[in-house]
């Protein structure tokens, strides 16, 4: 049991690991940011097969394959929109994490890559998402025999930088 955890910033799309999360709309039709680029990098088929999964309800996850990826699955995920935090939106989160890794459990993968979610347009605050995701993620680790390794993967400073204090602690 235990894994390991990195940090980096960049695309997603292009980790060599065996399955990325995609912090997907309930739709799982695509959309914009981290969704946007993974169904552009992964190709028409994408939305193809993501048109037979029926959606899905916030905090619950579904998988497609990765297509033109140079991952083997994306893991779909829908993270709560930000009302204040008193909706439950933390508890929604945690179930986005926790449900995606048991997936990726499940699946075998053995390497794998979390976008911030809900970070963006979902508006959750940064440094309340962050905190939620490396406690999820370090819980699995301690439990489960797979992921050995899980990624996150920062877009911008902000979010790398506050990823990075709180796992240098």
């Amino acid at each position: 049991m235990g894994g390991t955890i990195e940090l980096v910033r960049g695309d997603i799309t292009q980790l060599q690991v065996d399955a990325i999360v995609n912090a997907a709309n309930s739709s799982l039709l695509g959309g914009g940011g981290v969704d946007g680029a993974i169904h552009a990098a992964a190709g028409p088929d994408l939305l193809r097969e993501c048109r037979f999964l029926g959606g899905c309800e916030p905090g619950e996850a579904k998988h497609t394959q990765g297509y033109r990826l140079p991952a083997r699955w994306v893991i779909h995920t829908v993270g709560p929109i930000w009302r204040g935090g008193t909706r439950g939106e933390e508890e929604t989160l945690r179930d986005c994490y926790r449900h995606s890794l048991l997936l990726g459990e499940e699946l075998g993968a053995e390497g794998m890559a979390f976008p911030s979610i809900s970070t963006g347009i979902y508006g959750y605050p940064i440094e309340r998402a962050v905190p939620v995701a490396v406690q999820e993620v370090r819980r699995h680790l301690e439990e489960a025999t797979l992921p050995h390794r899980v990624v996150f993967v920062a877009f911008n400073d902000e979010v790398y930088e506050a990823y990075r204090q709180l796992l240098e602690r």
